[in-house]
């Protein structure tokens, strides 16, 4: 049922909280899990700004995801990492509807009320475009 699982991941604690459910679903249904981090405008400026070169922004980067690579490592789950770029919830949903995934796991996110009912969260977003049914991680 669920073999080809998206885990959308931000570096967040509930980022890291939605690992724990896409390696369940992996496990019980002897599934694979494709881990995503999407760095978006503002974060990609910032990196630049602040780095002395590309192999430190990489670095960072990679450092952000390394709690959740850590714990797909141990779990023994079959899994993939992958850094796109653009705004999360639009990069996410088409990443997912072209691999044509079977669930997306992804964590919520803590934005404030005005913000929620102006620009909708991330998972908000690939909830309501995505393809699939999409699993949203308190």
């Amino acid at each position: 049922m669920f073999t080809r699982i998206l885990l959308a991941v931000d570096g967040s604690e509930h980022s890291i909280r939605s690992v724990d459910y896409a390696i369940r679903l992996a496990e019980k249904f002897d599934g694979t899990i494709d881990a995503v981090y999407v760095v978006d405008g503002d974060t990609a400026k910032k990196d630049v700004l602040h780095a002395s070169n590309k192999f430190e922004i990489e670095k960072k980067r990679k450092e952000k995801i390394k709690p959740i690579k850590d714990l797909l490592n141990q779990s023994g789950v079959i899994f993939g990492t992958h850094i796109l770029h653009g705004e999360p919830g639009p990069t996410i949903v088409e990443f997912a509807n072209e691999r044509e995934f079977d669930c997306v796991v992804i964590g919520s996110r803590g934005l404030n009320n005005l913000q929620t009912f102006i620009l909708g969260s991330v998972s908000h977003k690939v909830a309501k475009r995505v393809e699939c049914p999409v699993l949203i991680v308190k």
